[in-house]
């Protein structure tokens, strides 16, 4: 048997997981920051969206030329420039063809791009683009070495690390990003207004926040829309680079015959897809939460009409408006992160006053490098003009040496003290060019080009003169984009903040008479109108009639229990009256060991006095137990095997208590005192048993309790139960009804 002999393993080499980790997720957010995410301050553009705009024009696709397939488009990009997915490069080339996506578009498209529905774009295959004018001013001047080009990614192409950017691309057209760590979110904005901006920060370079928001007063969104910020807010907003803008929809009433009306949506907010706008309000509708809405109706077409009908043309149009600006994304707020590269490396939270002046200091720089491009361009060709102008002072001799002598370059050169390029140009001259108005057109453009040379290295050596050229670039774009065009002019207009913060419930509910019915078991349902004769009404086998009362839909229903909770009920949200209803249980969270002590209509101007079952209570203002959640709002504090059990509306001066014990105490209702949460004071002494009802009523007419058979029983000979409060009472006076209750009181 032979044996096998294993070598040692070489030793592993080793490496902490942690550092490792940092290290990679590093270099991963980074790579999303720089290259993916978020844009350049100077020419507002991602590396997808520059590396698009390069290749269209590598393709020559320029807005006077012809259209080409947006799929040629898109292979060049990827196999260029971007190694990415086909899908996200022409998902960023059909953005920036949607005039509802972009407020001045770089790409013009043919074909179908998606609209404002949400829909998407057809295959890159059926639609082609070009450049825009926009477009082509982003890239004005690009191959003129006005900006730094890298290697791409395979090394075989360059690419430009930044557009000329003629054109405040990033405040103009906006843009969004989330990286790691970080996102921006910056809203488009109206291009004359930018330039008015930048004309002021030429001139005044520290000029202040406020006095730029009052040249740019806010966003100008593609889809219109009114704004309605405050200007303190959007002045602080652009003073610190953060903060919000509320949009809402353009409406307008549109008058019906026979006094109806209807309203019709024509502009919505930004990013708001359209059909899912109407998707929600329909779900909204469905689900009774939009009560003043009839209807929704989407008659679009090239423009937005979204008609929207009222329950009834009674209906206030302001109040039906307000109510779906809170419920729906008619009404939308547009977030501000201005968190861009500064100089294309440092992620930089920026105010409106830097970045327009970040871009007009890269303005500056492609304007020296451009006329130092010019100037060496000019230089050389008025080199080879002084060339061709000693050639024609002395043509014979030049023909002679060129005819006879073996090296005429260098015999050209030593003859007439020529340069290289001189000689070469001479040498490379056409026959047709000896003419003697060939000649006079060289001196002429000689003449030309000293002119234009002198001017350049003037503008060079001059900060002053460079301003103002960029002035004078900055007043053409303004002309060409200005607001009476109908590209430039001003879409998003701006309104005051609503009137009507809250719409109250009478707007919201049409007001209709209804009759509450609340059984024994707690089963709760309305009936139309107000019923008189509720005695026939059935019940559940085993339940009964408790509450039945009058109310409208717009009224809130007070519930109190006893565990000392007062609860709230919309009357409008009651099941009808077909069938038993529903537990009350289902509107408010009230446990199975409690029951209802009393349910009414809620009067805000009206006090209530409060008791529990240990013979305590106090007076509470109404307006004061409205609860806002299904929980409730505790008001009467109990604890162990003491309940809330009594509540009577409070009027009159003086109170009556009866307790289990058949025990009746009346006394001043001023020794009652008022508060809003509490145990409160001792109103009835008892050795045995607990209190079991009280009532406010005013001592010189008597009281009144209703029996057990619902007729009405007065006294008015009360002097012998007169007391103080917190005494034990006697026995009430002959005839006063069996039971320990005073009967009905609200």
């Amino acid at each position: 048997m032979t044996k096998v002999t294993v070598p040692p393993e070489s030793p592993a080499e080793e490496i902490r997981l942690r550092e490792a980790l940092e290290e990679r997720y590093l270099a991963y957010a980074l790579s999303t920051i720089m290259h993916r995410a978020l844009p350049d301050v100077r020419d507002g553009l991602k590396p997808v969206h520059r590396r698009l705009l390069y290749a269209m024009r590598q393709l020559k696709l320029d807005p006077n030329s012809g259209f080409k397939k947006s799929a040629r488009v898109v292979g060049d990009v990827i196999g260029k420039y971007h190694p990415h997915g086909d899908s996200a490069v022409y998902d960023a080339l059909v953005r920036l063809a949607q005039d509802f996506a972009v407020r001045y578009p770089l790409v013009d498209g043919q074909g179908n791009f998606g609209n404002i529905d949400g829909d998407n774009a057809a295959a890159m295959r059926y639609t082609e683009a070009r450049l825009t004018r926009v477009a082509e001013l982003l890239l004005e001047g690009i191959d003129e070495d006005t900006i730094d080009f890298r290697a791409t990614y395979d090394g075989e192409e360059k690419e430009p690390i930044v557009l000329p950017a003629n054109f405040p691309n990033l405040l103009a057209n906006g843009s969004s990003g989330i990286a790691v760590g970080m996102a921006t979110n910056i809203p488009p904005h109206n291009v004359a207004e930018l330039c008015d901006a930048a004309l002021h920060l030429i001139k005044f370079p520290n000029a202040s926040a406020a006095k730029l928001a009052d040249l740019v007063p806010g966003p100008d969104f593609p889809t219109g829309g009114i704004m309605i910020e405050s200007k303190e807010s959007v002045a602080e907003a652009y003073a610190t680079g953060r903060g919000g803008f509320r949009v809402r929809a353009r409406w307008e009433l549109e008058d019906l015959p026979r006094g109806g009306w209807q309203i019709v949506v024509t502009e919505i907010p930004y990013q708001v897809q359209k059909a899912k706008l109407i998707e929600r309000i329909a779900e909204l509708l469905m689900a009774k939460k939009l009560p003043l809405l009839e209807d929704v109706r989407d008659e679009s077409a090239e423009d937005i009409r979204v008609v929207l009908e009222p329950k009834s043309r009674n209906v206030d149009p302001l109040h039906l408006m307000e109510s779906l600006f809170k419920t729906t994304e008619l009404e939308s707020r547009i977030s501000l992160n201005m968190n861009v590269l500064d100089g294309g490396q440092v992620p930089k939270v920026m105010s409106l006053r830097d970045v327009l002046s970040a871009w007009l200091a890269h303005r500056k720089e492609v304007l020296v490098r451009r006329s130092r491009f010019q100037l060496d361009k000019v230089e050389r060709r008025v080199e080879i003009l002084d060339g061709y102008i000693i050639a024609f002072l002395n043509l014979d001799e030049v023909i002679r040496i060129i005819r006879e002598e073996d090296e005429p370059k260098k015999e050209l050169i030593r003859a007439f003290e020529l340069s290289d390029t001189q000689a070469e140009a001479i040498l490379n001259m056409r026959l047709r060019s000896l003419r003697r108005l060939e000649e006079m057109e060289l001196k002429k453009e000689h003449k030309a080009l000293k002119a234009e040379a002198k001017r350049l290295r003037a503008l060079l050596k001059s900060d002053e003169a460079q301003w103002k050229q960029i002035d004078g670039e900055l007043r053409e774009v303004k002309k060409e984009f200005g607001p009476k065009t109908p590209l430039g002019r001003r879409r998003t207009t701006f309104g005051d903040a609503p009137a009507l913060e809250d719409v109250p419930l009478e707007a919201m509910v049409e007001r209709e008479p209804i009759t509450v019915i609340c059984s024994a078991k707690g089963w709760v349902r309305s009936l139309k109108g107000h019923a008189e004769n509720t005695g026939d009404l059935k019940y559940k086998e085993g339940d009964k009639e408790r509450f039945v009362f009058h109310a409208q839909t717009t009224d809130k229903l007070i519930l109190f229990a006893t565990d000392g909770r007062f609860y709230t009920i919309q009357a409008d949200k009651l099941p009808g009256g077909r069938g038993n209803g529903q537990p009350v249980r289902f509107f408010i969270d009230l446990d199975d060991g409690h029951d209802v002590v009393a349910f009414f209509v809620h009067d805000p101007e009206r006090k209530l006095l409060v008791a529990s079952s240990s013979g305590h209570g106090f007076i509470v203002p109404e307006a004061e137990v409205v609860a806002l959640r299904r929980p409730g709002k505790v008001v009467l504090n109990v604890s162990g095997d003491v309940e809330a059990c009594a509540l009577a509306p409070v009027e009159g001066d003086t109170v009556a208590v009866i307790g289990e014990n058949r025990k009746l105490l009346l006394f001043p209702l001023s020794e009652v005192p008022e508060m809003t949460r509490g145990k409160g004071v001792r109103l009835q002494k008892y050795r045995d048993g607990v209190l079991k009802d009280v009532k406010c009523f005013t001592l010189k007419e008597g009281l009144t309790v209703v029996d057990r058979g619902g007729r009405n029983r007065h006294f008015d000979r009360l002097k012998d139960w007169l007391g103080a409060r917190a005494q034990a009472g006697r026995l009430p006076p002959k005839g006063f009804p069996h039971g320990e209750t005073f009967g009905p009181k609200i």
